[in-house]
């Protein structure tokens, strides 16, 4: 409600005056409005800016973790076995002929090993032993068997060096247990390429070192293989059943003995 006052201004004539007895009141409450509409906006901004936050962590986490990933697939995976030669198989060059080569395996983790052979000519190669599992420091020479083509008319030496491969796999196994092919196959995410092998051929007539190597783990592969065909010695007396130890030659004398006290009885 207004009020209408009368004053008088410096040339006698009356002015009109209108209080507003809320005017104060309104002026309060704009104020108040102002002020809590600061406070929200403020509120609004602190959430946008711990949404963004939030946003750049999550953000920089992933980037990471793809970062981590893609190293990881780009790095070499650990190597368990060491061969030797380390990225070739040598072959003596007789065309028409079976020809063997020699590899050595040897495992250099601290855990069981199982490995396993690959070819592109699975036809005209094979090898001895395809597969195994080795203890931590144990070693094998594998012995690799080729049929070697006569070559065509066009057909040099050099020509065949890259035409079959060979690839030896390794898979980290629990402990000591028989080898079978489907671990791998069980297993396929744990199977490393330790290496895949070349085929460079050499003339066997002439001496190399190479061709000298050969020959060597040759005669050891077959050593190996004998060894492994004989059976094992017996050392020591025999045993029968838990803890009884029986001298054959203490066994003959008393069944002599006892064959002897028979007959004397008989003839009395």
């Amino acid at each position: 409600m207004a009020v209408e006052a009368e004053k008088s201004g410096p040339d006698g004539k009356l002015w009109s005056l209108f209080k507003n007895p809320f005017g104060q009141s309104r002026n309060a409450s704009s104020s108040s409005s102002s002020s809590s509409s600061s406070t929200l906006s403020s509120m609004h901004n602190v959430h946008q800016l711990g949404q963004t936050h939030e946003s750049v962590e999550r953000a920089a986490l992933h980037s990471a973790s793809t970062v981590s990933y893609v190293t990881k697939s780009l790095l070499p995976a650990r190597r368990r076995l060491r061969l030797d030669p380390a990225n070739k198989l040598f072959f003596p060059y007789e065309p028409g002929k079976q020809v063997k080569s020699a590899i050595g395996i040897k495992n250099t983790s601290k855990s069981h090993v199982a490995f396993k052979f690959q070819t592109t000519a699975p036809k005209s190669c094979y090898m001895r032993p395809p597969g195994g599992i080795l203890a931590p420091g144990e070693s094998l020479i594998a012995t690799v068997f080729k049929f070697v083509e006569p070559p065509e008319s066009n057909e040099k030496l050099v020509d065949q060096k890259s035409r079959v491969k060979f690839k030896i796999m390794s898979l980290k196994v629990k402990g000591d247990m028989d080898y079978v092919p489907e671990l791998f196959d069980e297993q396929k995410d744990q199977v490393v390429v330790e290496q895949v092998l070349r085929v460079v051929f050499l003339d066997p007539e002439r001496p190399t070192l190479a061709m000298e190597k050969l020959k060597r783990q040759l005669a050891e592969a077959e050593a190996a293989l004998e060894a492994r065909k004989k059976p094992p010695e017996e050392t020591g007396p025999r045993i029968v059943g838990e803890g009884l130890v029986i001298d054959e030659w203490k066994e003959r004398r008393e069944r002599y003995l006892a064959q002897q006290q028979v007959e004397g009885v008989d003839s009395v």
